[in-house]
């Protein structure tokens, strides 16, 4: 291909979709907020997005109810009793107020007119954001599939790295 037939290639009216991939580890309520945020106005650019929840991450993911599973040792018992349980239990990373912190924030986010993070959660998946949730940190936490919102994908990290080697923009948050 010669230089002008590779600048009349790039130069076409063909749409390229752009990707953009977010590694959410962290379970902080603002920081989890970010994570959808970003994820939302990528795709409402018409951007393919995937988010891969890893470690704490996972718990923005869980079912608000309690879930009976089978097959937990006492350690991953444990760790699910003392995770918080869905996005309206994630706690502030800072200014978390002995736990009313997150509530401050919410108040504050209805008064601006900010989307809840439950709304940004499902307007991602209306939007096709992939979401992927870490088979090995499930393991490690001890969380079961049904213990999760539906329609995520389970994958390790190779499947993350998969879509992360074609995006242009790739964050951890």
């Amino acid at each position: 291909m010669t230089e002008t037939q590779l600048v009349e290639a790039v130069t076409d009216n063909t749409e390229v979709k752009t990707r953009k991939t977010i590694i959410v580890f962290s379970g902080d309520f603002d920081k989890v907020m970010a994570a959808f945020i970003i994820a939302n106005g990528a795709a409402a650019m018409d951007d393919e997005v995937t988010m891969f929840f890893t470690f704490w991450g996972l718990n923005a993911l869980r079912r608000p109810e309690k879930v009976t599973t089978s097959g937990k040792s006492p350690l991953q018992k444990a760790f699910s009793m003392m995770m918080p349980r869905g996005p309206e239990r994630l706690r502030l990373s800072q200014m978390n107020f002995a736990g009313a912190g997150p509530k401050l924030m919410q108040r504050m986010m209805r008064q601006e007119k900010v989307m809840p993070l439950d709304d940004l959660i499902a307007s991602a998946r209306e939007q096709g954001v992939k979401m992927i949730a870490c088979a090995m940190s499930m393991d490690i936490m001890g969380l079961k599939p049904e213990e999760l919102i539906d329609g995520l994908e389970y994958a390790g990290v190779a499947s993350y790295l998969g879509d992360a080697d074609e995006a242009n923009v790739n964050l951890f948050i």
